[in-house]
């Protein structure tokens, strides 16, 4: 799991980042004490606990060049990380942390992150005990061409 691991995190570290600013941190957290607290961290995160890792993206409050773009920065890195997971034959759900201050509290206290680090997302991920099909969400009225 430690190589799929670092395929997943190479390819979050590949995302396009506004001026090159690469404004995250990764914490990997396998152990399952520490799962039961970031699944208590939000509503929609009970899957956090049977899994077996998930990736917690944090972004940077110092050092940014454009603090605007941070949080696109961050999407399209979880966004890379979600399809990294898909293509490695694994699942895995994002669940959003930023901006609710609760939820990025708590877990900010179940990593004991520094001031200097804020949560955006939540990444469980492992084996899928079932494949749930992907509906197709294609709506030709919402593509617009412009000649």
């Amino acid at each position: 799991m430690r190589r799929k691991i670092e395929k997943i995190l190479r390819a979050a570290m590949a995302a396009p980042s506004a001026v090159n600013q690469q404004p995250w941190e990764f914490y990997v957290v396998t152990d399952k004490a520490v799962l039961e607290k970031l699944a208590a961290a939000s509503p929609y995160a009970a899957m956090t606990a049977k899994a077996p890792a998930a990736i917690v993206l944090c972004s940077r409050t110092e050092n940014i060049l454009v603090p605007e773009l941070v949080d696109v920065d961050m999407a399209i890195a979880t966004e890379d990380i979600l399809l990294e997971i898909e293509a490695l034959g694994l699942g895995g759900v994002m669940l959003g942390i930023a901006p609710f201050a609760d939820r990025m509290e708590k877990v900010a206290e179940a990593l004991s992150l520094p001031e200097t680090l804020k949560p955006f997302t939540i990444v469980p991920f492992g084996y899928p005990a079932k494949k749930n099909p992907q509906p197709d969400r294609f709506d030709e009225q919402r593509v617009h061409y412009v000649k």
